[in-house]
């Protein structure tokens, strides 16, 4: 035995009495390496506080989010990380997805899922929606639900070696606290020359073999759990894409239909949002989307191409004072000092040499005014097996969106018998409100058919319009399936403010011929007569956009 076995009673087989900065040095090593080791994140999208933030107020806003999660976690867990990054990957502008090797073993399933669904031939489509728009993004998490209840059971295996890899990491630091606390040990018992005690030194040789073997299983169980794979998560991914993609487009087209802006959507709080949406996709409302957007998309044509006092085809040559289409004999006058005075004294007399047209009607200037019908025929089938009431509020509403942009005052009146009757204002210098244009939209009354109230009421507008701005060329538009007649002595009147007010009366006949047909009332009421047949073709039904 030697001299430091025999100083040392308590020497072992393994070296008896240590160094400390031997067994320092070896323990430290170990140690550094564990410091070393990456931060382990629970987001698999990379996100700041504004994005976190942004994610916290939607989902506290939205009752159907907080149940779809309460629903996951369940049977799940950290499914609320997985929505908060399902929703992160949807409203960033550019996400970027973690390494798996950064993630914490418990949301590596998490990561497999979010990878799949920004990995998806349609994200793109589905990005372009949400982006920037917590509603939208919103919508694509609850629109996947079912979706990511499948994906998560179907990742149980890999969350199993998830946890156990997890498990291992646990166990390898808390050999490295054992290894820490052996050598603190170890430093309190060492004598002035540095040597250690041997148990001392035994326990950290101990410590430092089992945190080296609790590394290595960590090592091995974390490779394994980053090798597993979830069977399904790509084309269940690609579904969960595809149908949120699907869902988004579809509210987003929705509110384009009901004229609804994106500026206006983002003033909407979420709760404001979320009820619009519920009551433009049921009842009545959500039949009518399509077409109230083919009747936008055909004003909004026609309104590109309308101009004002058009030159159209010249027909000949005519008298009057508009210098715009003087002929160039009369503009040679001007040349010379002598017939200066005769060119404006033929102008002051309307005398002057013009070009002669004859092109479109200017448009008008005074109120538009639409009459819808609401009577109980109204709700019959007209073409396409859609109800007569929603062509008529697809064409009043389109007229709406005419009037607003040629900065006129717009009026819905919908009727149906005498007595029943309900004038909706927008006026031209006030925001349409689109609370109001719903109601619009859905007021329905009932009964029979009386042209005379709507009638009168529209000339009595034009009439206060007149005698509060003197604003003439008002333009009534008359919606109805139904014939009816009128006295001799009202139709007098009718016509008397018909020229003093200058305005034009348009028909449409929804889904009755005879009320379109020659020799009926509505013909002998209108300037322009036609039948809701024509608005299946955007060309034969174009020009009452144009001219209205």
């Amino acid at each position: 035995m030697d001299d430091d076995a025999r100083a040392h009673p308590d020497a072992g087989e393994d070296g008896a009495v240590g160094r400390l900065d031997e067994l320092a040095g070896r323990a430290g090593t170990w140690l550094a390496l564990s410091a070393a080791a990456p931060a382990r994140h629970s987001g698999a999208v990379v996100a700041d506080r504004f994005d976190r933030v942004t994610w916290h107020d939607t989902y506290e806003q939205s009752a159907a989010l907080r149940e779809l999660a309460g629903e996951l976690d369940e049977r799940h867990a950290h499914t609320a990380d997985l929505l908060t990054d399902v929703f992160l990957a949807a409203y960033k502008a550019a996400p970027r997805l973690r390494e798996p090797a950064e993630m914490e073993h418990s949301r590596l399933v998490n990561h497999r899922v979010v990878a799949a669904l920004l990995e998806s031939p349609g994200f793109a489509e589905l990005h372009r929606e949400t982006v920037g728009d917590p509603y939208a993004a919103a919508l694509a998490v609850l629109a996947q639900g079912s979706a990511l209840r499948r994906m998560l059971d179907d990742a149980r295996p890999a969350r199993a070696r998830d946890e156990r890899a997890g498990r291992a990491r646990r166990d390898a630091g808390d050999a490295a606290t054992a290894v820490a606390e052996t050598l603190r040990q170890a430093a309190d018992e060492a004598e002035e020359d540095g040597t250690v005690p041997g148990p001392a030194a035994r326990a950290v040789r101990r410590a430092v073999e089992a945190a080296e073997a609790a590394a290595r299983r960590a090592d091995d169980e974390s490779g394994r759990a980053l090798a597993a794979a979830v069977p399904g998560v790509r084309a269940a991914a690609r579904q969960a894409v595809a149908r949120s993609a699907a869902a988004v487009r579809e509210e987003a087209a929705l509110m384009r239909a009901w004229g609804v802006g994106s500026g206006e959507l983002e003033r909407m709080s979420f709760d404001e949002r979320a009820r619009l949406a519920e009551r433009l996709r049921t009842g009545r409302l959500a039949e009518w989307a399509e077409l109230i957007g083919r009747f936008r998309q055909m004003a909004d044509g026609e309104r590109a191409r309308k101009v004002e006092n058009a030159t159209g085809e010249l027909i000949g040559v005519t008298l009057g004072n508009d210098l715009s289409r003087v002929v160039p004999s009369e503009l040679a006058n001007l040349g010379l000092p002598e017939l200066r005075a005769v060119f404006a004294a033929r102008y002051a007399a309307g005398e002057l040499m013009l070009y002669d047209s004859q092109g479109e009607q200017a448009t008008g200037r005074g109120a538009v005014i639409a009459c819808v019908d609401t009577s109980h025929s109204m709700y019959e089938a007209g073409p396409g097996g859609i109800t007569r009431e929603a062509w008529a509020k697809a064409c009043a509403l389109a007229l709406l969106d005419q009037a607003r942009h040629a900065g006129r005052d717009f009026v819905g009146i919908v009727f149906s018998a005498a007595d029943k009757l309900r004038v909706f204002r927008f006026p031209a210098d006030r925001p349409a409100g689109l609370g109001r244009t719903l109601d619009f939209a859905e007021t329905f009354l009932g009964g029979g058919t009386s042209y005379k109230r709507p009638l009168t009421a529209a000339g009595e507008l034009l009439e206060e319009e007149f005698n509060a701005a003197a604003r003439t060329r008002g333009d009534i538009v008359m919606l109805t399936d139904d014939d009816c007649g009128v006295t001799e002595e009202w139709m007098r009147a009718w016509n008397d403010a018909k020229r003093r007010l200058g305005f034009r009366v348009f028909g449409v006949g929804i889904g009755a011929p005879r009320v379109a047909a020659a020799g009926s009332v509505l013909e002998a009421l209108c300037d322009n007569l036609r039948s809701v047949e024509d608005f299946t073709d955007v060309h034969a039904a174009a020009d009452l956009f144009r001219v209205i």
